[in-house]
């Protein structure tokens, strides 16, 4: 079997008299997206820090490609770090082409990476500015360039979205998707849930320092009931004993409401109990946990609504 490009095995992380990562192990495949899922301080920033020897871990093996990471092989590495690390001082195109050298690539090849990918994310007339003369959006995209401009073989992304608006979010989406299809492995730490779902080939679900969900985006559904019905109506959907509602969005046709079964309760059970209290039914599909739900039920309504705010602080293009 191939050997895994990231393996953390029995990791501890104790600081002072608190334990912040308790007996932590999974594997990253190389060329893989991996979605590394958790409320705030929940251990994923202390586990990445530890992976590049930021942190010495109190107990556990970390490995990048059978090995404790060391600063020489950052050149295979892209870092997006929570806490972003930029010259503010300094012009953004000046910045970049600084730390594409830094990366290995030449002055004028760093150069021109960087005006091509201004170009695509919108800041073509910001190259000269000074990058606290940004948003924060626009720094993030800043930030981002710098982190993928020599297509590494490992990407590793603590909160990318963060400071996104959706357009912007989904332009980031697919510049990781484009690094996946041109070989890199990808870590992420998000709490976008849909986008997990759509990019990510594995998971992990992290809190107080465990993991609560690891495997397949498929295998973590189904280990939660893998099965919910997603209802198109009009009106309002009475609580009942066979079913719980988790969700109920307006769209073009009405409401569009995901309900799990309850215990025992099929498809059929579930749509006469709508018909019987006089529900107008115009949609009825089975579908698949989402990875919100099991977020709400791992980590609970306030975790996620609360990560989703810090991760919207400062939106900007």
């Amino acid at each position: 079997m191939t050997e895994p490009l990231v393996h953390i095995e029995d990791f501890r992380m104790v600081f002072g008299d608190t334990t912040v990562i308790e007996d932590l192990s999974f594997d990253v495949h190389a060329g893989e997206t991996f979605g590394f899922l958790g409320s705030n301080g929940s251990g994923k920033t202390t586990t990445l820090r530890a992976l590049l020897g930021i942190h010495q871990p109190t107990a556990g093996t970390l490995h990048i490609d059978g090995k404790v990471f060391e600063p020489a092989d950052g050149a295979r590495l892209g870092y997006l770090p929570e806490e972003r690390g930029l010259y503010k001082k300094e012009p953004v195109l000046e910045t970049m082409t600084y730390f594409g050298r830094l990366k290995g690539l030449d002055k004028q090849a760093a150069r021109s990476w960087s005006l091509e990918y201004l170009e695509r994310v919108g800041l073509a007339d910001k190259a000269s500015i000074r990058l606290d003369k940004l948003s924060g959006g626009q720094q993030q995209k800043v930030q981002l360039g710098v982190t993928i401009m020599n297509t590494p073989d490992l990407l590793i992304l603590d909160e990318p979205t963060k400071g996104f608006d959706p357009v912007n979010r989904r332009l980031l989406m697919d510049i990781i998707a484009e690094q996946r299809q041109a070989g890199s492995t990808v870590v992420m730490v998000t709490h976008q849930m849909e986008e997990v779902e759509r990019l990510c080939d594995r998971v992990i679900l992290l809190k107080d320092g465990t993991s609560h969900a690891y495997g397949t985006v498929r295998a973590v559904q189904e280990q939660f009931g893998s099965t919910t019905y997603r209802v198109t109506h009009t009106g309002v959907v009475p609580a009942s004993n066979h079913y719980t509602l988790l969700t109920s969005e307006p769209s073009g046709q009405g409401q569009v409401s995901e309900l799990a079964p309850a215990p025992g309760a099929d498809e059929t059970t579930v749509l006469a109990e709508l018909v019987g209290a006089g529900v107008p039914v115009s949609g009825f599909s089975t579908a698949r946990t989402s990875l919100e739900e099991i977020f709400l039920r791992v980590y609970g309504t306030t975790s996620l609504q609360d990560a989703t705010r810090v991760e919207a602080a400062g939106v900007g293009a």
